[in-house]
């Protein structure tokens, strides 16, 4: 199959055209208004900082619904032991960074460099992308996760 090569046009080739490990597309633009189109799509970027931006759609999506999560005895032990607080949006580009400079056991680098930084933040003032903030007793930053919301969707 081949990979599609994108634009100024905001358009993006039908996800079932992507090879077989989802890779779909290169180029184009990480704009608040591409970026909704790509989540609304299935498809989404996913690159470092010496590439042009990826576009991917793999096939199947791992899809957690409420009625399959489950959350496990340790998480509940701890969440009943929890002293901290949790907050929305707060620190939302914050997040980004602490997840991007978190340890991960011998990779170096993250797909979330200053482009990815710059468009999802433009798409969180846009009020489509949200972080939750995990902080500990000492008012300090321990945790979080961020993403994309479009409608009753999470990514």
């Amino acid at each position: 199959m081949p990979v599609f090569r994108l634009g100024k046009d905001l358009l993006f080739p039908p996800p079932e055209l992507a090879e077989e490990d989802g890779l779909l597309a290169v180029g184009g633009d990480l704009s608040p208004e591409r970026l909704l189109l790509g989540y609304r799509g299935g498809i989404f970027p996913w690159f470092d900082s010496e590439q042009p931006p990826l576009w991917w759609s793999p096939a199947p999506r791992f899809v957690i619904t409420p009625e399959s999560f489950h959350v496990g005895r340790t998480i509940r032990k701890q969440l009943r032991t929890f002293r901290g607080t949790l907050t929305r949006n707060r620190e939302f580009l914050r997040v980004m960074v602490e997840c991007r400079d978190a340890p991960r056991g011998g990779h170096t680098g993250s797909w979330i460099h200053e482009q990815m930084l710059l468009g999802y933040g433009k798409l969180h003032e846009a009020g489509y992308a949200h972080s939750i903030e995990v902080w500990d007793e000492a008012g300090r930053l321990v945790g979080g996760l961020y993403g994309v919301s479009i409608g009753p969707i999470f990514f």
